[in-house]
């Protein structure tokens, strides 16, 4: 693929400095030195040392992307949203996000290449940008190319984007509204994280959208992205959420973690745009909500 950018400023500037400010990550410049991704001015080959002049289009040129190790998966996958950059599909719980030792045919992502091959793209790698857990289900985002994923990684390391998550949890969560503010610690050889002063920080703002007191509907934002964050914050507070036997949650009513990620809002880097995507409630959790006399309608 090729990508172009006018220069419409006056600046004298190295087209080092010129792509740094339009999102091009230090990652795309290494490719652009190796010669793996061609950068061109006005027609004409040219390194990063060059300046960028005014008026100048400075092209960048990108060779197709595909992994041959990478086995396709031609199962169906649930498109929310997709433009010639992004694509955003939901999830069901029990689908792994990415291959691991145990799996490596059967993800999401392998399902992705699946459908990107149908669809005769050129670029074949699915850069996964928002993973979830296995028993997670809701919406993941995927930049189609390395360019995109290149312009998003300033949005992902800086946690700019607005990720809203449904939980139900154990018991009548009080107060309503708060931030939960709890270091995070890795336990080697274990898969449980803990809470530790010595851990990573991390935040979830949390909202009671319905609850009783057998149960709470709550809306959650990430302000971090630790590993089991929202999972661990509730069960720490004494709220676990249904399903999730790893942090003491109840079985009986629901055998996965009750968590969805419901909905995603971040700047297309290429639009300038907000892009806001939601994804609808999974059948299991309708169910529960239903048991549970709480209502997902009202939000």
């Amino acid at each position: 693929m090729d990508y172009v950018i006018k220069n419409t400023s006056n600046e004298n500037l190295s087209l080092k400095r010129f792509l740094l400010k339009h999102q091009i990550s230090q990652r795309t410049l290494s490719r652009i030195r190796r010669r793996e991704i061609l950068l061109m001015m006005n027609g004409q080959l040219v390194d990063l040392k060059a300046k960028a002049v005014s008026n100048a289009e400075v092209k960048l040129i990108f060779p197709p992307e595909n992994n041959s190790k990478l086995v396709a998966d031609f199962a169906p996958i649930e498109v929310l949203y997709e433009d010639s950059n992004w694509l955003i599909v939901n999830k069901p719980a029990g689908l792994a996000s990415v291959p691991g030792p145990t799996n490596q045919t059967t993800t999401l992502v392998n399902r992705i290449k699946g459908y990107m091959i149908k669809q005769n793209m050129i670029d074949r790698i699915p850069h996964i940008i928002t993973r979830l857990d296995r028993f997670t289900s809701g919406l993941v985002l995927v930049a189609k190319h390395h360019l995109a994923q290149s312009m998003i990684e300033t949005q992902v390391e800086e946690h700019a984007m607005d990720k809203r998550y449904l939980a139900i949890v154990n018991g009548l969560v009080e107060p309503i509204s708060g931030l939960i503010d709890l270091p995070i610690k890795r336990v080697v050889g274990q898969p449980q994280r803990i809470i530790a002063a010595n851990g990573q920080s991390a935040q979830t703002e949390y909202w009671v959208r319905q609850a009783n007191q057998a149960a709470s509907l709550v809306e959650a934002k990430l302000y971090t992205g630790r590993n089991h964050q929202i999972r661990l914050h509730f069960s720490a507070l004494g709220y676990p959420l249904l399903g999730d036997q790893l942090y003491g949650g109840n079985t009986t009513l629901i055998t996965r973690q009750a968590l969805h990620a419901w909905r995603l809002r971040f700047l297309d880097p290429f639009s300038k745009q907000q892009l806001e995507v939601t994804a609808p409630l999974p059948l299991d959790l309708q169910q529960l909500l239903s048991s549970l006399k709480l209502s997902f309608a009202q939000l």
